[in-house]
């Protein structure tokens, strides 16, 4: 079984944080291998002190459910201690904040996918902290899709947001504490880092191999399932097509009223897209895009995770879309999205504005991925110089 950082920790005390007052920055899946939070693994803990409690996107525990819904910190209604939430009036720990700390605890459990807020709410406190003088311990886990080949459009500098915040692929491969380390060297965040690096685990597993339990990252992260689609249908925030969320499955189940499913899987199945197969499934969501409405839609199957490639699969099946609806109907959302008021939304989440206009004008996903496989290469040349873990 993979051990994360927080079962390295759990019975033994770092010396780093022996005798200090801790801020924890954690959510719902910080849990042992035994479900245990690292909250209550902390207040067991003797030789250290656990003074205030920081959540990410979704809160403490989850409890928000889709994308710019704030929440606001309180006191630990039994610990008496701060609970801070750095997605509302701030995404940064402000001083305030930070006062009275010796040290800084993260454990959040990303899913591969670039856009994954947690990581850059995690950039943004290691600012905070080098700014005070507290270093920062990661406590690592796995990427759950790690196992997918590099996919998708490398980050450009100009188009960094809330949801991007480092030159990497859009399916980076990446650990929470790579990205951490990452972050640190190329874009000089002078923090006093310490990783907790996992045990017993490999870049090209899937979730479901480490013997871990899987607890929801988000509201609208449910299954391996749903991650292994993530990183290509999530692009689907920035269209005027249902990403499935007010459904159990969203990312793999998307539509729109205006969308002809039985044309449109005709055309996907006619391009051979490996690793997954496509299935008519029309859907009602309960709540955001067309809500109360008919989506006529499309649940993709991934039946070969380690051929499937979830950016150019999206790619395909956005442009399918577009040859098979209504001229006109498909239409990419305008700002704002996650505090970005100026920049398109898809292109933030994308990496640049190249893959939008390559939809638009109909160039082939051949000629688009050529365009990402440079990138990636020049990217992951880079990046093996301070993986990890072995393949």
């Amino acid at each position: 079984m993979t051990q994360t950082g927080l079962d390295q920790i759990r019975y033994e005390t770092p010396a780093g944080l022996t005798g200090k007052r801790i801020g924890l920055l954690c959510h719902a899946p910080s849990v042992a291998s035994d479900y245990t939070h690292i909250i209550s693994v902390f207040l067991k803990k003797s030789d250290c002190r656990l003074a205030a409690i920081f959540g990410p996107q979704h809160g403490l525990h989850g409890q928000t459910q889709d994308n710019m819904i704030e929440w606001s910190g309180s006191l630990h209604p039994v610990l008496g201690i701060p609970v801070h939430s750095l997605y509302g009036e701030h995404r940064k720990p402000t001083v305030e904040m930070l006062a009275g700390l010796d040290a800084f605890v993260v454990d959040l459990q990303d899913v591969g996918a670039r856009l994954y807020t947690y990581i850059w709410t995690v950039k943004l406190c290691m600012e905070a902290c080098a700014e005070s003088g507290i270093p920062v311990w990661i406590l690592d886990r796995p990427n759950p899709v790690a196992g997918i080949a590099l996919d998708g459009p490398v980050l450009k500098e100009e188009y960094f947001t809330f949801v991007g915040g480092a030159c990497i692929p859009l399916c980076h491969r990446m650990t929470i504490g790579e990205m951490a380390l990452w972050v640190r060297e190329k874009h000089e965040i002078h923090c006093d880092l310490n990783i907790v690096w996992m045990k017993n685990w490999r870049r090209n597993s899937f979730f479901n191999e480490t013997g871990l339990p899987w607890i929801l990252p988000s509201p609208n992260m449910p299954t391996l399932s749903t991650a292994l689609v993530y990183p290509g249908m999530v692009l689907a925030e920035a269209l005027n097509i249902s990403e499935g969320r007010g459904t159990t499955i969203p990312f793999e189940l998307s539509g729109a009223p205006y969308i002809d499913a039985e044309e449109l899987k005709d055309n996907l199945d006619a391009r051979r897209i490996r690793g997954c197969v496509f299935r008519i499934h029309n859907f009602i969501p309960t709540f955001n895009k067309y809500a109360g409405q008919t989506c006529n839609g499309i649940q993709i199957h991934v039946t070969d995770p380690s051929a499937f490639l979830p950016v150019l699969t999206a790619y395909e099946y956005f442009s399918a879309i577009i040859e098979t609806s209504p001229a006109g109907s498909f239409k990419f959302n305008d700002p704002p999205y996650e505090y970005e008021y100026r920049l398109m939304p898809f292109d933030i989440l994308s990496g640049d504005s190249i893959m939008r206009n390559s939809l638009i004008n109909g160039v082939p996903s051949k000629i688009e991925r050529e365009r990402w496989v440079s990138e990636i290469s020049l990217f992951e040349d880079d990046f093996r110089q301070m993986s990890a873990y072995p393949d």
